[in-house]
């Protein structure tokens, strides 16, 4: 079960950056042009919100059954850094959480502005904002933290 989660948690990610990275594209030309916030500019911020909240539940599922969160390890020396656990344990959780806090304000917040421009202009920043946290937050294979691979397999 474990691993399962791990991968579709892993793959999700991709997700979860793809959609980020698309919403914050179209925001931004529409901030940019002036465009009316349509139907699809509003499905997407809210596909892209739900997409980060699936996420958050898979990760907070695999917290409360990782054992590198559940067992501090005893680690060597060279352990870099930050250790794994440290890192897993109150690094990565806080930090994605924040960041899906930050989505899920901005989007609420574009839901409720009153004119197009300013419903841009709210998730390009929120949104935009989230992107960055979520970029330092996750354990990339070149991380000085903690490295994982990019995709993982079942």
């Amino acid at each position: 079960m474990h691993q399962t989660l791990l991968t579709l948690h892993s793959v999700n990610r991709w997700l979860v950056l793809l959609s980020l990275l698309f919403t914050i594209a179209i925001c931004w030309n529409g901030y940019r042009s002036r465009k009316k916030f349509s139907g699809f500019d509003n499905t997407v911020r809210h596909v892209t919100a739900t997409i980060s909240h699936v996420q958050l539940l898979l990760g907070l599922y695999l917290y409360m059954i990782s054992p590198i969160v559940k067992f501090n390890v005893a680690e060597g020396e060279a352990a870099g850094l930050v250790s794994e656990h440290l890192f897993f344990r109150l690094i990565h959780i806080s930090l994605m959480v924040v960041s899906v806090l930050i989505i899920t304000i901005g989007s609420a917040k574009a839901k409720r502005a009153v004119n197009d421009h300013l419903k841009f202009k709210t998730v390009l920043i929120w949104f935009s904002i989230a992107l960055l946290i979520i970029l330092i937050a996750i354990p990339w294979p070149f991380s000085p933290l903690v490295g994982r691979p990019y995709f993982r397999t079942f």
